[in-house]
């Protein structure tokens, strides 16, 4: 019977559940000034990002700003509803998912291309010279995007079409074509964005171990083959979270980037989600039904983001969680 006992207590001592707390408070006073070091950041993503998500709840309401979100009469699902039954509802859809698709299979790519380029450049001199100037149009406003768009591809005075002239071919109507639109919107988000999204690409090749590189030149490896059976799979389970990520935003497009170079000629192709919520939540008031678009568009990104992780997963890779 002692024996028994002692063995009920040497178990219990065993499978004791440990306090989280009395580990993470020590961590903290041990670590305070970095903990303060992030302090602002973690701040400003409780208060712009956490606490306003309570206010998702209006999509559930006939909100009224005079009433307020505790008073406003709840509808239920009838925001949604009413958007599903929309006639503009498949357009939004339609437009959005082709842009998109469009910056996934031709933007998407180009920043490892780039970075694989980048990496086999040994004079490092032109290399940060070539890196500065790809970064550079990361840091334009959407707003100098489109003046520059304009000023090139413009029907009367663009530079483009002066050209065309100048070789005795007739002037094109870059920006009223809506054929044309989508292909715009990738190029200038290609041309934009490129640059800077090689940051983690080359960061993730720079912990490629050298000897891997060594041991291929050894055996006869071509730069292009140490390129493909060494880089590449190097940075695989960064291009795959980065995917997964991109998958989260399919159903998110640039409001500003859209907004300036749209115009009444392309209404029919360029109005997506982004640009249906400011023109009926904002300028119309219809704040419970446009939260409940945002709604939609934030479920679908999530759906898509645990479905694509699962089947990273299931593959054999890491996935983002």
């Amino acid at each position: 019977m002692n024996v028994l006992k002692e063995n009920r207590l040497l178990t219990k001592r065993i499978v004791k559940p440990r306090n989280p707390a009395k580990k993470m408070w020590p961590s903290i006073k041990r670590d305070k000034y970095l903990y303060l070091l992030g302090l602002p950041g973690i701040l400003c993503l409780l208060i712009f990002k956490y606490v306003p998500m309570w206010g998702v709840v209006i999509a559930f309401q006939d909100y009224s700003p005079f009433r307020g979100i505790l008073k406003s009469d709840w509808v239920g699902l009838e925001n949604f509803q009413l958007f599903f039954s929309n006639p503009d509802f498949f357009k939004l859809l339609r437009n959005t998912l082709a842009i998109n698709i469009m910056s996934l299979v031709f933007f998407f790519p180009v920043p490892i291309i780039l970075s694989l380029m980048l990496n086999e450049v040994r004079n490092e001199i032109f290399k940060r010279i070539i890196q500065s100037i790809v970064y550079l149009p990361h840091f334009l406003s959407w707003v100098i995007i489109a003046g520059l768009t304009f000023t090139m591809f413009a029907t009367g005075e663009g530079l483009v079409n002066k050209f065309l002239v100048l070789i005795g071919l007739e002037r094109v109507d870059w920006l009223t074509t809506p054929s044309f639109f989508w292909g715009f919107l990738t190029g200038q988000s290609v041309w934009k964005e490129a640059g800077w999204g090689t940051v983690i690409f080359l960061a993730a090749m720079a912990n490629v171990d050298p000897g891997l590189y060594e041991a291929a030149r050894m055996d006869g490896a071509s730069r292009i083959r140490q390129m493909w059976n060494i880089t590449i799979p190097s940075i695989q389970n960064v291009i795959i979270i980065l995917l997964i990520l991109k998958l989260g935003h399919i159903m998110d497009v640039g409001f500003e980037q859209v907004f300036l170079l749209q115009n009444a000629a392309v209404s029919d192709v360029a109005d997506v989600f982004d640009t249906y919520i400011y023109r009926v939540g904002i300028k119309q008031s219809e704040f419970s039904y446009t939260t409940a678009v945002g709604l939609f568009k934030a479920a679908i990104g999530l759906l898509l983001v645990i479905i694509s992780n699962k089947l990273v997963k299931k593959a054999g890779g890491e996935g983002f969680y």
